[in-house]
């Protein structure tokens, strides 16, 4: 677990954040019925390159059973929650599109994400982005010292229950400074007044992965892409988020 010591580290994981922000932006600008996700990633890459910072994801390893993650940024569609690989797939008007991304600078990591409509919407899918948004900020509100993990991840349970969707199990946010997964683990679902306290200097992602249909979910034969069982349509959103005296700090926000 990183717990920021000085107003300098601040100031860089500020940096890396602001830069990783730009980057997904810059991702959004390019998502278009007609390109291929292997494409946005290779738009990633070249704004990285042009903001002067490391991909995160490209070559990482979680757990020795799985093989290195291929990519800058993950790219799931429709029904693929998480760790989606990018790849030929065409994106289709009415794509629901999830993009993560995480960026290295001077050693200090910004990790966000972000989902969006490919072309024209529906309502369906308009209500689901606007509620797995929504819960990021819900949990972001919770971000103060004193409470504990279990008060955010409670606080995104219940809202996104309580609009009709559900949360995954057994994914959720992190700890993030000099590496990618640190401690605490920030579930998705919880108790409130459980789990690891928040005190100032902690840095860590939040990011609600909300599922359509079931909270179920499978694991495709890449050994990386985490997809509904139901194959209903997911959403995840994501910030970085410092705990401060005065409260939290997105540190992943334009």
């Amino acid at each position: 677990m990183i717990v920021l010591k000085s107003k300098k580290e601040l100031e860089l994981m500020r940096r890396a954040g602001q830069i990783n922000a730009q980057v997904l932006q810059i991702i959004r600008e390019a998502v278009r019925p007609g390109v291929t996700t292997a494409e946005l990633n290779v738009v990633a890459e070249q704004a990285q390159a042009k903001f002067g910072v490391t991909p995160v994801f490209k070559g990482y390893t979680f757990g020795s059973k799985k093989p290195p993650f291929p990519t800058t940024i993950t790219a799931c569609v429709n029904e693929e929650l998480v760790h989606g690989i990018p790849g030929k797939r065409y994106l289709q008007e009415g794509d629901l599109l999830s993009v993560d991304c995480a960026s290295r600078y001077e050693g200090y990591i910004g990790d966000s994400a972000f989902s969006m409509v490919v072309g024209s919407s529906s309502p369906e899918i308009d209500d689901l982005l606007a509620v797995t948004e929504r819960a990021l900020y819900v949990g972001i509100e919770q971000c103060h010292s004193g409470n504990r993990v279990g008060d955010v991840a409670a606080a995104i349970q219940r809202y996104v229950e309580a609009n009709g969707f559900n949360v995954v199990r057994g994914y959720g946010g992190h700890g993030v400074g000099r590496t990618m997964h640190e401690e605490p683990h920030v579930p998705n679902h919880g108790e409130p007044g459980k789990g690891a306290l928040l005190r100032p200097g902690m840095t860590f992602a939040i990011e609600p992965m909300v599922l359509q249909g079931d909270h179920q979910v499978v694991t495709l034969s890449d050994q990386w892409t985490v997809v509904a069982k139901d194959r209903m349509l997911t959403a995840h959103f994501e910030h970085t988020v410092a705990i401060t005296d005065n409260g939290p700090e997105i540190l992943t926000s334009l």
